[in-house]
């Protein structure tokens, strides 16, 4: 993993604003709708290299595809991998799964608020089995020919993690739930494999560690949820036994939405479990109002030597524009956390972590906040490295 001796990356989460075009494209094919094939492949490879064209512009270092070929960060699986399919019975937990403490606590938020996504989570409803690379392989050259042309400072890609999938892929099949998340892990590792060999940062996307403390195990305590967090960890370290720890990042969050968050899951009862998964770095949120304040946490913590972090310098939820001194001060109380050559400034979560056509975050603002970050990031390296 690229980092500097001389000033501040910066980076973001993973999924960006994509073209209308494409969104329609992505809802017809998620809504059983016929889509021309050529046709879309035609516009998600535009997508890529125009998204990543943009990022660049906008000062950001390390550089994604945006996702711009998939309906959400978890549930384009069910179109690599056999054993996953619409089913009325998932859609109906799933739900339920969205249900969190703190939607429990302000009812009259929950009235308003949106739902994840416009469409159902599909559900395991037999054995897992990876049986179709295509998408992922022409995401692969996608990137890989985006980023030739616009040469990033390094290029990551995400996956999910075994644990979060559980909960956009409401298990029917599986006896237990530690036998899904086995067999998950067995069958994401594919994707891991592929995004490494292919030469890439392998960003793991695993909001279980702490929003699904929220909701999907809303009724268990914190110590039985830190057991939940140790299993997850451990599978993710299996499918990811054969990478190198240099390759791969691990994204955890609180659920990327405007709302009280008054319920989460303080960042001191879950960073130790985190810091054990074999991924290098880590990214948090730490712009959101419930979780800025956790940076004078992680003074009293012993981060790991080989670790790097990664804070979210700049929300992902509202149209706020972070002002760049705002983002430079940020970054430099992370510097006090954290040797400043492991530190890289971050995004809290997604800006379009799911297809919708009404995104919480206007396109022209995430564009904005990006600019804002390296640019505040540039104003950090000058008091860091004078």
């Amino acid at each position: 993993m690229k980092t500097s001796k001389d000033r501040i990356l910066t980076t973001h989460t993973g999924s960006l604003p994509r073209p209308k075009p494409l969104v329609d494209f992505v809802l017809e094919r998620e809504q059983g709708r016929a889509v021309d094939a050529a046709v879309f492949e035609a516009e998600t490879a535009k997508a890529v290299d125009e998204v990543i064209a943009r990022q660049i512009a906008s000062g950001i270092d390390v550089v994604s595809d945006g996702e711009m070929s998939k309906p959400s960060y978890t549930t384009y699986i069910r179109h690599r991998v056999a054993g996953i399919a619409p089913d009325p019975r998932a859609a109906e937990k799933g739900r339920d799964i969205m249900i969190g403490r703190d939607l429990l606590a302000h009812p009259d938020f929950a009235d308003r608020r949106r739902n994840f996504a416009d469409l159902p989570f599909p559900g395991c409803v037999g054995p897992l089995r990876y049986q179709d690379r295509s998408a992922l392989d022409r995401d692969l050259a996608n990137l890989k020919a985006a980023a030739n042309k616009a040469k990033p400072v390094d290029a990551f890609m995400t996956a999910p993690s075994p644990g979060i999938l559980t909960r956009f892929v409401i298990n029917l099949h599986y006896p237990t739930e530690d036998a899904y998340v086995a067999a998950l892990a067995d069958v994401i590792k594919t994707e891991y494999r592929a995004i490494v060999e292919a030469g890439f940062l392998l960003q793991i996307d695993a909001p279980d560690l702490a929003s699904a403390r929220n909701n999907q195990y809303r009724d268990l305590s914190d110590d039985e949820f830190r057991k939940i967090a140790e299993r997850n960890i451990e599978a993710l370290n299996a499918a990811t036994a054969d990478l190198p720890a240099e390759r791969m990042r691990l994204h955890i969050c609180w659920g990327n939405y405007e709302g009280p968050h008054t319920h989460d899951l303080p960042l001191t009862k879950i960073i130790d479990i985190a810091f054990k998964a074999r991924p290098q770095a880590i990214s948090i949120e730490a712009a959101n109002p419930r979780h800025e304040h956790e940076w004078e946490d992680l003074k009293t913590v012993d981060i790991p030597d080989d670790k790097i972090l990664i804070p979210g310098i700049i929300d992902s939820t509202t149209n706020f524009v972070e002002h760049p001194r705002l983002v430079a001060q940020r970054i430099g109380r992370y510097a006090e956390v954290i040797d400043r050559e492991r530190l890289i400034a971050g995004v809290d979560c997604g800006f379009g972590t799911s297809v919708r056509r009404d995104p919480m975050v206007a396109d022209s603002i995430v564009w904005a906040k990006l600019r804002a970050l390296s640019e505040g990031a540039a104003i950090a390296s000058k008091r860091l490295w004078g």
